[in-house]
């Protein structure tokens, strides 16, 4: 899916709303690659994993995370397989339904506007209905498998 960074909706709200719900959505740090990379493979899977944890070598580190207190509850990555490509993202299934996947998927979409892009790309889309209501995402025409038709990720260890 294509999104245009240029005309991304307000998300100082929602953030502030989460906050009062004891919610905060920050940008991963270093210190945090060990907690969060299992987190993934934990949540998510091996192959988000790999995904996440190449987030942790960009400047600035492209990778959100929603806590609630000193737990994890949600994530979202972005410039992890490809430059400009959002993903992947996943929050916990008993916290959704309050915003955080919107606030993350938001929040991520900022910092490629911020890092110099005009649009982001949404790779191997799953929830494409959010997407479009969230922030006004396009489906790219014949873009399945796109980039992942090389993908290892039925492949086991």
């Amino acid at each position: 899916m294509l999104v245009k960074l240029y005309t991304l909706p307000d998300n100082s709200k929602l953030i502030d709303r989460l906050r009062k719900d004891g919610i905060e959505i920050r940008r991963a740090m270093s210190p945090d690659k060990f907690r969060i990379v299992p987190w993934v493979q934990e949540h998510s899977s091996l192959s988000a994993a790999g995904e996440c944890d190449t987030c942790f070598s960009n400047r600035p580190i492209s990778c959100f995370i929603a806590t609630k207190g000193n737990q994890i509850i949600g994530y979202a990555c972005y410039n992890a397989t490809c430059i400009n490509f959002f993903g992947p993202t996943k929050v916990l299934d008993e916290e959704q339904g309050k915003g955080i996947g919107k606030a993350l998927l938001i929040r991520s979409m900022e910092a490629l506007r911020d890092e110099g892009f005009a649009y982001a790309i949404i790779g191997g889309v799953g929830p494409a209905a959010f997407y479009e209501k969230s922030v006004s995402a396009v489906l790219i025409p014949d873009s399945t498998p796109g980039i992942y038709k090389d993908f290892l990720g039925g492949m086991k260890l």
